[in-house]
């Protein structure tokens, strides 16, 4: 078990070790990529990685019986860094990490603004069966640039979550994003919290429990809860602009 961080030479990416109690057998990870910034060589912010250890925390919890395993990504700076997608480059990184200590399992990337960037991004890495982006970062569209690639996530399950009421990370842009992905690859959805910021503060729980039932349903097979699996099936703008009820997580199976 891979109960202590494993790292490589000083200044390198850094993968942490298992949230809570690691599982007695490991059959699929996830990997926790926290945000960023878009231009930067400074060290990554420890807030930045406590941000997501709730999600990691519950996503552990919920999986540990099925051998799930959560390691949050510790990145070599904070920044994006243009065309260097650095963050990116550390979550694939990661991956191969996972690979190498677990064996051929497959792996959800679950990242949070600059981080739901870096998971889409390196979404098409072998290993990789589902990318769950929260309130992802995302480039204003630019006439002179190529628009923010999707091609890499055929084959992998997308789920997006997006605060209606987010003034850090444009909804509107990751909407975008999933309707170009839907079209090259339809295990796509996007759910909308309806009134709720960047941080989906207001509706914590509902948002966990949709990250539980996509990444148990994605790495383990369980099924999908209603809502999810009509998302998924439907098609855009629906299955795009899903809400999230109040209270999903309550009573999810059918």
């Amino acid at each position: 078990m891979a109960q202590h961080g494993t790292a490589g030479p000083a200044g390198a990416p850094r993968l942490g070790r298992v949230v809570g109690t690691a599982p007695s057998a490991v059959s699929g990870a996830v990997l926790l990529l926290p945000g960023g910034t878009e231009t930067s060589t400074r060290r990554p912010s420890p807030l930045a990685a406590g941000a997501v250890r709730a999600l990691g925390r519950r996503l552990a919890h919920d999986g540990r019986a099925a051998g799930l395993a959560a390691h949050v990504v510790h990145y070599r700076s904070r920044g994006w860094n243009g065309a260097q997608a650095q963050l990116a480059h550390d979550a694939s990184w990661a991956a191969d990490e996972i690979v190498r200590l677990y064996g051929d399992v497959p792996v959800c990337l679950a990242g949070v603004d600059m981080g739901g960037r870096a998971a889409l991004r390196a979404g098409g890495h072998s290993a990789v069966e589902s990318v769950l982006a929260l309130a992802p970062w995302l480039p204003e569209e630019d006439m002179a640039a190529p628009p923010e690639p999707v091609k890499q996530l055929a084959g992998r399950r997308v789920l997006i979550v997006h605060g209606t009421n987010d003034e850090r990370t444009d909804p509107e842009l990751s909407f975008r994003l999933a309707q170009r992905a839907k079209k090259a690859n339809r295990d796509v959805c996007r759910f909308e919290v309806h009134s709720d910021g960047h941080r989906l503060s207001q509706h914590h729980g509902e948002v966990l429990a949709l990250a539980s039932d996509f990444v148990m349903g994605t790495l383990f097979g369980a099924g999908f809860a209603r809502p999810l699996e009509d998302a998924l099936a439907a098609p855009p703008p629906l299955g795009l602009r899903m809400p999230l009820a109040s209270g999903f997580g309550q009573s999810l199976r059918r």
